[in-house]
């Protein structure tokens, strides 16, 4: 599908960015090389996880909301702490690659960062499960997937952000994220992105 409508309050470049799906939709590798591009700092919100939620995970347990709103609020409070002022100057924006499944996650994650820009990387079901027969997590085992698309909540048209379709190489989403960072705004429109 391409729509080439966009966001509600899509930013300039420096506001912070969620690079937001499920597992193995590639947030890391995107998150990096948009940081990269910005020249910002990357966060990967999986290094956030208590060890208890790593081992739960690991173990083929999916995490309940109640396992992941301190998750969550850890995330959106490492943004805010990013951006707060320090002793040399201002703060800065940065990437954090975070799944941000559900639209309360979300709205919990603006709650503490209200400028908060989600960037959605979306595909099916089945492009994401052959991904990761190549990939070797440390606690996120394939067999999670089938919660996470259970759980997935796409971005909505009130949302700011966009969401970039997988079949795109990830160069070629950093490229689209970076064209959406600088587009005007169009209320009330969705913002799907499939070149």
């Amino acid at each position: 599908m391409t729509d080439e409508t966009t966001r509600p309050t899509l930013p300039g470049a420096h506001r912070p960015i969620v690079v937001m799906g499920v597992q193995g939709c590639g947030k890391s590798t995107v998150g990096q090389a948009l940081a990269d591009s910005l020249g910002l700092r990357f966060v990967d919100g999986d290094d956030l996880h208590s060890s208890e939620a790593r081992a739960k995970m690991a173990s083929g347990h999916p995490l309940t909301d109640n396992d992941r709103l301190p998750w969550l609020a850890r995330v959106a409070q490492t943004v805010a702490d990013a951006l707060a002022p320090t002793e040399t100057g201002g703060g800065e924006p940065i990437v954090i690659a975070c799944s941000a499944l559900k639209r309360g996650y979300r709205d919990l994650m603006r709650g503490i960062v209200p400028s908060l820009v989600f960037m959605e990387l979306y595909g099916s079901q089945a492009l994401i499960a052959e991904r990761l027969t190549h990939r070797n997590h440390e606690y996120m085992p394939p067999t999670l997937l089938d919660s996470q698309f259970e759980a997935l909540e796409p971005l909505t048209a009130d949302e700011a952000g966009a969401r970039i379709d997988l079949v795109n190489s990830p160069v070629a989403i950093v490229a689209l994220i970076l064209t959406q960072l600088t587009s005007p705004a169009t209320p009330n429109e969705p913002k799907e992105i499939a070149h």
